[in-house]
């Protein structure tokens, strides 16, 4: 905030903004219910960075098609979600602090050390079926094994 002052730089605000979950809404959720057009979709596994994805995709994906269950994975090591503990927000959305139960975790890109406006604000009792812990070694392995096999990055 400080340099956008100063340089008169623009602060996108993706973890605060509704933006960030309504793009998602019309653009991930669609692709990914097209993706399955005429096939199976029982379960969706997403994990959280902004919480844009979960809360816009999962939107879609659940006005679609309502039986979907959607499960949300945040790493083992830092069980923010898991806690129970919510994120104390400033009057912009933007945390006031770091989460009590955050602790660094290999996971790139998952689970800031806080729960993002975007994320809270999502209606979790429409979306969410389940909360699973990720270990990290075990997401490490995984990651490593699919670049290996199947050459996903």
């Amino acid at each position: 905030e400080e340099l956008c002052a100063k340089r008169g730089w623009f602060l996108c605000h993706q973890f605060e903004t509704e933006a960030n979950w309504k793009f998602h809404n019309v653009t991930t959720g669609p692709e990914i219910l097209a993706d399955f057009e005429g096939k199976r979709l029982d379960y969706w596994v997403t994990g959280y960075g902004t919480g844009g994805t979960f809360h816009g995709a999962g939107k879609a994906i659940k006005a679609a098609r309502p039986d979907v269950k959607i499960v949300l994975a945040e790493p083992e090591d830092a069980g923010l979600l898991a806690s129970g503990v919510p994120t104390e927000h400033k009057p912009d959305g933007s945390p006031s602090a770091s989460h009590p139960a955050f602790s660094a975790h290999p996971i790139q890109g998952w689970t800031p050390d806080f729960i993002p406006k975007v994320l809270h604000d999502a209606p979790m009792d429409m979306l969410l079926h389940e909360l699973v812990p990720v270990p990290g070694a075990g997401a490490i392995a995984t990651a490593q094994s699919l670049a290996a096999k199947e050459g996903l990055l």
